[in-house]
């Protein structure tokens, strides 16, 4: 059985938390990706808000919500806290690039690493 083929995740340099404009920056080898606080939190993928998306209980509506908080999740992932209170979301690096690298799609990402 083979396993489906992964892009390696680039080594992530920076993470800035920019508390003004409610954006998060990572930089990494070769470019950077910026993700909106309202983005972030629209594409948690905590239990409450798989939940709350299956039971059609999920707004993706966070316009005004704000990045409270950054914290590293182990060598390959963040915690982040919002505004709103959630701090439950933890976002794989892989994730996180690849819902920048979708910018503005409305569905989100499948991540296979």
């Amino acid at each position: 059985m083979s396993s489906a083929p992964t892009r390696p995740v680039p080594e992530i340099e920076e993470i800035r938390l920019d508390r003004d404009k409610g954006r998060l920056t990572l930089a990494f080898a070769g470019g950077r990706a910026d993700l909106s606080a309202p983005r972030l939190r629209a594409a948690c993928r905590c239990a409450a808000c798989l939940a709350a998306r299956a039971q059609g209980r999920f707004t993706a509506d966070f316009s005004g919500i704000t990045l409270a908080g950054v914290a590293p999740f182990g060598a390959h992932g963040l915690n982040l806290t919002f505004s709103d209170g959630h701090a439950r979301g933890v976002y794989p690096f892989a994730y996180l690039l690849a819902l920048a690298a979708d910018g503005a799609a409305t569905d989100l990402p499948e991540v296979t690493s």
